[in-house]
């Protein structure tokens, strides 16, 4: 098997080499415009240490808040099915089994969050997502095939039960609204906290990239997301950078994920068609960044650096959102310690069980979190851009960005 894949990928690499050859090029040509001579840069140089010094200082922070680190997972019967778009999810056979590649690790944070005594964990998390090809073939500076993310989750210990969530929407509103200020306010901080060590240690390469920091003061500019027909969503954070000299801004209650918490979405007397739900029944969250030319003052266009919200914690709401995304086709029926139809649920069989047991004390344990992903790369790339840095592919040894190479050699 291993020998048939070699011989693939060898046949690949000969057509890409015959392809350069009639364009009147060469492999070794290529090699040195793409690969060799960004590596022997000092503008790659310049990133790489930035990077090394953002990464350490969010781990060192994320130990500080009293939060554990959890191992990567880059191979799972099921994954997080995203709301938009991609080409497909890689697969891999292994002893009988079939496993997708990690879109990201949102389920497996929930289940690592099980533990009461845990405050919370965190990952610098591996994410495949292959992302559709623009068919103008227009290089998308922010997109990445292959990236990492520092993934973040914390436990909320709300005690909202599903008797409380249905008959007591004051009080859940109240508890909900302090805990979206805890989970801004934890961002927040840790981003700052990060550009601190990064302007101390960086002074240098920031220089060299002509490009400016600056740490940000709370409360960031924050935004209410708006559906509208006619902006879409990255022109939507984009205007809103213009109109504001913060470098750093949120934009809360976007319709997303099946896991990004919506509230109240069951109801008495049934539930609030998705149609229905307005940004204020959200409650999630991105933060946007700007880079800055420090010659000039002029800002980057912004871009999304984090995403995340408050996650659905019980088991009704999970059940019902996975249902009205069209990830499961029907629920789970349970029968003495086993799922009936557990061939109807994908992947997903395990988790909803495992988010419908009980505690010693009759009360369902799964964890009620909030939390995010930071892009490494993606933030890298929004602090960077400027005389030096153009695309996502300068701040990296091997990006992978969908239009930008007809075969990733590396």
């Amino acid at each position: 098997m291993r020998r048939e894949q070699e011989d693939l990928i060898g046949q690949n690499i000969f057509r890409f080499q015959a392809a350069l050859q009639q364009s009147g090029s060469s492999l070794e040509r290529y090699l040195k415009k793409y690969y060799y001579e960004k590596w022997m840069s000092d503008t790659l140089y310049a990133a790489l240490s930035i990077r090394t010094t953002l990464v350490n200082a969010m781990h060192q922070f994320l130990v500080g808040e009293g939060l554990l680190n959890l191992e990567k997972l880059q191979l799972s019967p099921f994954t997080d099915p995203l709301a938009h778009d991609v080409e497909h999810v890689p697969s891999i056979n292994y002893k009988g089994q079939l496993y997708v590649t990690t879109h990201s690790m949102i389920y497996a944070k929930f289940l690592a969050c099980h533990n009461p005594k845990i405050k919370g964990i965190f990952v610098d998390s591996p994410n495949i997502r292959l992302e559709i090809e623009d068919p103008d073939r227009i290089q998308r500076g922010k997109y990445l095939i292959d990236f990492s993310q520092m993934d973040i989750e914390i436990r909320r210990n709300s005690g909202i039960d599903f008797e409380a969530y249905l008959n007591e929407p004051k009080k859940v509103k109240e508890i909900l609204a302090e805990d979206m200020s805890k989970a801004i306010d934890f961002f927040e901080r840790m981003i700052i906290d990060a550009l601190i060590k990064l302007i101390e240690k960086n002074a240098d390469d920031l220089r060299y990239l002509g490009i400016a920091v600056e740490v940000p003061k709370q409360p960031f500019p924050r935004f209410k997301y708006r559906e509208s027909k006619k902006t879409q969503r990255a022109q939507f954070e984009i205007e809103l950078g213009k109109g504001i000299k913060e470098q750093f801004f949120w934009v809360t209650g976007i319709l997303r994920e099946n896991y990004d918490l919506i509230y109240p979405y069951l109801q008495m007397d049934g539930k609030v068609p998705l149609s229905d739900v307005t940004s204020d029944m959200i409650y999630n969250y991105d933060i946007c960044a700007k880079g800055i030319v420090s010659s000039t003052g002029k800002q980057s266009p912004a871009l999304e650096i984090l995403s995340g919200g408050m996650r659905e914690w019980l088991y009704e709401t999970i059940i019902e959102r996975l249902l009205d995304n069209g990830i499961i086709p029907e629920r789970p029926v349970f029968s003495n310690g086993n799922i009936v139809n557990i061939d109807a649920l994908g992947g997903y069989g395990p988790f909803l069980m495992t988010a419908s047991i009980n505690n010693d004390k009759g009360k369902c344990s799964f964890p009620d979190t909030f939390g995010g992903g930071i892009g490494i790369e993606r933030t890298l790339y929004a602090l960077c851009r400027g005389p030096k840095i153009e695309k996502i592919e300068d701040i990296t040894c091997f990006g992978k960005n969908p239009d930008s190479h007809q075969l990733y050699l590396f």
